[in-house]
C-alpha cells in the first residue's frame, strides 16, 4: 500500500505520514522493528527479517504486504533501501527486484519523537520525596564549593553539583506535574470498581500525607539554603563557571556567544528553582501551591468515596438517573415507546388529565382520546368533589413515624467536644508565653507536633533571601509563630513518640490567639488546618 505525501509532508514532514493512512499500525510495528535491530548493532534488515520479528499475531499473511510497507516507509523518507547483490547465484538474479532497508537519519528522529509522545501520554508521575533530599545535599555542597576560600571556587565542581541539582530538580517538577494530573482523572473517574477504588484511595492518601510532611519539612530547608547562598552573592559566580566550563569545547569564534548563551540558560534554571521553593511579594511558591492541591485532593478523595458508597447504597444520584433514562430513551423500539416512558417518567398528560385514577386509565385504554381532540367533544372527566371545594386534593394515610435521633447528635457532640479539647489542649502546649528556642519545647505528642510542623513550615516558606525573622499565621487564625534565626549553629532535637525531628535551631515565640482573644481572620500566611 503505497501513499503519496501531502500537506505537512510536503513541508518537511513526510516521515510523519504513515501515521495518517490506513495500516498504520503495521508501519509503527515495522519502523519499530528496526529501532530494535538499531540497538543489536544490526545496520540493514531484508523483508523477510522484518516479516520474522513482527508478532505472530499482527504478522501479514504472506511476505508481499511488509514489501508494500517498506517501500512507502521508502517513498515517505522514513527508511533507506539498497539493492541486494548478496545473495545473487545467477544472471537472473539481477532483474528481480530485491533490496535491504536502513533507518534514515529523518525516520530515526521521527521515531524517537514519537516514543517520547508514547511516554509522556503513559506517564503518572511522581511526588519524589527522595528528589527533594538530593536537592538538600546538591545545595549544602554548592555552599562548601563557594565558601572555598583560595582563589575563586572549582569550576569542574560547581558545574557538576549545579548539573546534579537542576537535573533533579527539573525531575521533580516534571513528576509532581503529571502526578497532579493523573490525580486528577483519579479523582474524576466515574464507573470504577468501588473495592478495587477504596483499596487504592487508603494507599494513595498515605502516600499523599508522606510527601507533604517532606515538603514541609524539606521545602523550609531548601528554601533557607537558597537564601544563604543568594545573600553570600556566590551564586552569579558559580553560574559564570558553569557556564564556561559548558562553552569550554565550542569553536574558538563562537567561545563568547556560547558562553553568554550557557549563562543565560544556568539563569533561568536558578530562577526557577528559586521561584519554587521561595514566596517571593505578590507570589505563593510553587512548592506552597503544590503542598496546598494535594492537601485540596485529598477531601476530593474522599468525596469520590462518599459518592461511591453512596450509588453502592442505593441512593439517589440526579445525574445517574438522567443518564440510565437518557439510555432507556435510545433503546425504546419505536416513537410511541418513548412517549409512554417520557409520560411515565416526567407525568406531563395533556390538560385535561387534572387527575387520572384507575377507572380513568381503562376507560381511556379502552377508547383513547387524542390529544388535538376539541374540549366541547371530549369525554368529560370525573373530578372529586373536595378538589372542587378546596383546590387540593390528597388521600389521607397514618403519619409517618418521627425518628428519634436524639442518641445519634449527642454521640456527634461529644466527639466535636473531644476533638476541640484536644485541639486546644495542643494549641496551649504549644503556646511559649515568650520568646524561647526550639530546642527547649521538649517532647510533643503526636497531634501537638503535627500542629507544630504545619506552623514551621508555614513560616520557612515565608522565608525570603536577606531574611532574619518571619511572622506565618494558621488558616483558621488560632496560631501565629514568630521564628528568629540564630548565628551560633546550634541544632535543635525535639522528640515524638514517632522518633526525634532535628534542625537548625531558632529562637521561636508561639501564640495560641484564642486565649489573647485576637483570632485572625485576614489572609495571613497559613499553615493548615487542624
Amino acid at each position: 500500500m503505497t501513499s503519496t505525501p501531502s500537506g505537512p509532508a510536503r513541508a518537511g514532514y513526510a516521515p510523519f505520514a504513515h501515521l495518517t493512512v490506513p495500516n498504520a499500525a503495521l508501519y509503527r510495528r515495522v519502523m519499530g522493528a528496526f529501532l530494535a535491530a538499531k540497538e543489536r548493532f544490526a545496520v540493514h534488515l531484508r523483508p523477510e527479517d522484518v516479516f520474522a520479528v513482527l508478532p505472530p499475531e499482527h504478522r501479514p499473511a504472506d511476505l508481499d504486504a511488509v514489501v508494500k510497507a517498506l517501500d512507502s516507509l521508502v517513498e515517505w523518507g522514513n527508511l533507506r533501501a539498497d539493492p541486494d547483490t548478496s545473495r545473487v547465484t545467477a544472471v537472473e538474479d539481477f532483474y528481480r527486484k530485491r533490496f535491504i532497508y536502513q533507518l534514515t537519519q529523518a525516520g530515526e528522529a521521527a521515531e524517537l519523537a514519537l516514543s517520547t509522545y508514547d511516554e509522556a501520554l503513559g506517564r503518572r508521575g511522581a511526588l519524589q520525596a527522595v528528589a527533594l533530599h538530593d536537592i538538600v545535599t546538591q545545595l549544602r555542597a554548592l555552599l562548601v564549593i563557594a565558601a572555598e576560600q583560595e582563589g575563586e571556587p572549582d569550576a569542574a565542581k560547581a558545574h557538576l553539583a549545579l548539573s546534579a541539582l537542576t537535573s533533579r530538580f527539573e525531575a521533580l517538577a516534571e513528576n509532581a506535574r503529571a502526578f497532579m494530573g493523573s490525580l486528577q482523572r483519579t479523582i474524576d473517574l466515574h464507573d470504577v470498581e468501588v473495592e478495587v477504588f477504596l483499596a487504592y484511595k487508603d494507599r494513595l492518601i498515605q502516600y499523599l500525607e508522606r510527601f507533604i510532611q517532606d515538603l514541609i519539612t524539606l521545602g523550609g530547608r531548601i528554601a533557607l539554603l537558597i537564601g544563604e547562598l543568594e545573600e553570600r552573592g556566590r551564586v552569579g559566580v558559580l553560574l559564570r563557571l558553569a557556564a564556561a566550563r559548558e562553552a569550554a569545547d565550542a569553536a574558538p569564534d563562537e567561545v563568547q556567544s556560547a558562553e553568554a548563551g550557557a549563562y543565560e540558560r544556568w539563569v533561568g534554571r536558578w530562577s526557577g528553582l528559586a521561584a519554587w521553593f521561595v514566596s517571593a511579594d505578590g507570589r505563593e511558591s510553587q512548592a506552597r501551591l503544590l503542598r496546598g492541591r494535594a492537601l485540596g485532593a485529598i477531601p476530593q478523595l474522599l468525596a469520590v468515596v462518599r459518592q461511591l458508597n453512596e450509588r453502592r447504597a442505593g441512593r439517589s444520584d440526579r445525574s445517574a438517573d438522567f443518564r440510565t433514562l437518557a439510555r432507556w430513551f435510545a433503546e425504546a423500539p419505536d416513537d410511541a415507546a418513548r412517549h409512554r416512558l417520557w409520560r411515565a417518567a416526567f407525568g406531563l398528560y395533556p390538560a385535561r388529565h387534572l387527575t387520572v385514577d384507575a377507572d380513568t386509565v381503562d376507560r381511556r385504554a379502552a377508547h383513547p382520546v387524542a390529544a388535538s381532540t376539541p374540549w366541547a367533544e371530549a369525554e368529560p372527566l370525573r373530578i372529586s368533589p373536595q378538589l372542587r371545594r378546596t383546590g387540593s386534593y390528597e388521600r389521607r394515610g397514618k403519619t409517618r413515624r418521627v425518628q428519634d435521633r436524639s442518641e445519634q447528635r449527642r454521640r456527634l457532640a461529644e466527639i466535636a467536644a473531644k476533638q476541640a479539647e484536644e485541639i486546644a489542649a495542643a494549641r496551649a502546649r504549644l503556646a511559649t508565653d515568650g520568646t524561647t528556642r526550639l530546642s527547649a519545647l521538649g517532647e510533643l505528642d503526636p497531634l501537638a507536633f503535627g500542629l507544630f510542623l504545619q506552623l514551621l513550615g508555614d513560616a520557612l516558606a515565608t522565608w525570603r533571601p536577606g531574611m532574619t525573622a518571619t511572622v506565618a499565621t494558621s488558616n483558621d487564625g488560632t496560631m501565629e509563630i514568630r521564628l528568629t534565626a540564630l548565628a551560633d549553629g546550634t541544632t535543635a532535637e525535639i522528640r515524638t513518640p514517632g522518633g526525634t525531628f532535628r534542625g537548625p535551631d531558632h529562637l521561636v515565640e508561639i501564640t495560641d490567639l484564642t486565649r489573647t482573644g485576637q483570632i485572625r481572620t485576614d489572609d495571613t500566611p497559613t499553615g493548615g488546618d487542624r
